[in-house]
């Protein structure tokens, strides 16, 4: 099996097409590539080192994997023991919703008892750090603007860094639209001070917003012309330049994600309640915050102005 999601190939056995179908819906509903990725490498190393098919595996199999040395030669910790199972039992279930299996073999493994880690995010004055060291060059400002909407809007990285021109539309006040977790469509107000990025990044790249093709990023990457699709920035490509900024900021290293805590944390600082910070999230389930979702669509965002202030944009 293949890590890439392949064309539906009815030579396959069962199992091996619903792999491929159970990968395509993990990425419909998350919404990120990189989940799609974890949950592929996890399950071929399993089914790989077992050599077994599904309906041969067994709960010891289940366990022998789950605590068992991994690649890096260390003894997993319980999160990654957690991590592993989850996988598993999300396949299985699969499978079972797909009537291929009638039984999941996780069900008999005890899960480790994972202690949550705090929260992080970066204060006002870090994110302030953060922007100052990103350079005045095209690819600089790009990433300048990434930073500044993420830290705003509090978004995810899949959904800020897939938005295309066709998603900001220009108003009083300015607007975009995302597609948000498990295919959700959101529409939330554009903060200025992200638009006024944005508009600066491109400009650097020789763009405007007003002439972008509907479907090109605003992400522009120098090989973003040579395609018809105007490519932008990738997940790994902005996650190493925030790396970078972030040593140079004399911050801890940390990944994309913690620009969304980081929102949040600022939005709670400003004054918000959690309820506020929860829908501004869209952390809550469907079906408890349906309503909320809908009285957000579209409205203004009378938070962003204390935030931007206190990041100094």
């Amino acid at each position: 099996m293949e890590a890439e999601l392949v064309p539906f190939d009815e030579s396959l056995p069962a199992w091996e097409q619903a792999f491929y179908a159970f990968l395509a819906e993990k990425e419909r509903r998350s919404g990120s590539r990189r989940t799609v990725d974890a949950y592929s490498s996890t399950l071929q190393r399993f089914f790989g080192t077992k050599n077994k098919t599904p309906e041969q595996i067994t709960e010891r199999d289940v366990f022998a994997f789950a605590h068992g040395v991994g690649p890096s030669g260390r003894k997993p910790a319980p999160v990654t023991i957690s991590s592993r199972l989850a996988a598993i039992s999300s396949f299985y279930r699969f499978l079972i919703r797909m009537k291929i299996l009638s039984s999941n073999p996780c069900d008999m493994v005890e899960r480790p008892r994972v202690s949550p880690s705090p929260p992080r995010g970066l204060t006002s004055e870090d994110i302030k750090h953060l922007l100052a060291v990103t350079p005045e060059t095209p690819t600089g400002l790009r990433d300048r603007a990434i930073i500044i909407f993420l830290a705003l809007t509090g978004r995810r990285r899949t959904e800020v860094l897939s938005l295309c021109a066709k998603d900001i539309i220009r108003g009083d006040p300015a607007s975009y639209t995302y597609r948000g977790k498990g295919g959700k469509q959101g529409k939330r107000e554009l903060p200025k001070p992200a638009l006024d990025a944005i508009e600066v990044a491109l400009a650097a790249w020789g763009k405007s917003l007003d002439l972008l093709h509907e479907g090109e990023s605003i992400w522009p990457t120098p090989d973003a012309g040579r395609s018809a699709r105007g490519l932008g920035v990738t997940d790994g490509s902005f996650y190493t330049n925030l790396r970078r900024y972030m040593k140079a900021a004399g911050l801890p290293p940390a990944g994309v994600h913690i620009l969304r805590h980081s929102a949040a944390k600022l939005r709670r600082d400003a004054g918000e309640s959690i309820e506020d910070v929860s829908r501004f999230l869209d952390h809550s389930s469907l079906q408890v915050t349906t309503v909320y979702l809908r009285r957000l669509e579209g409205q203004e965002d009378g938070g962003w102005q204390i935030v931007a202030g206190a990041i100094g944009v």
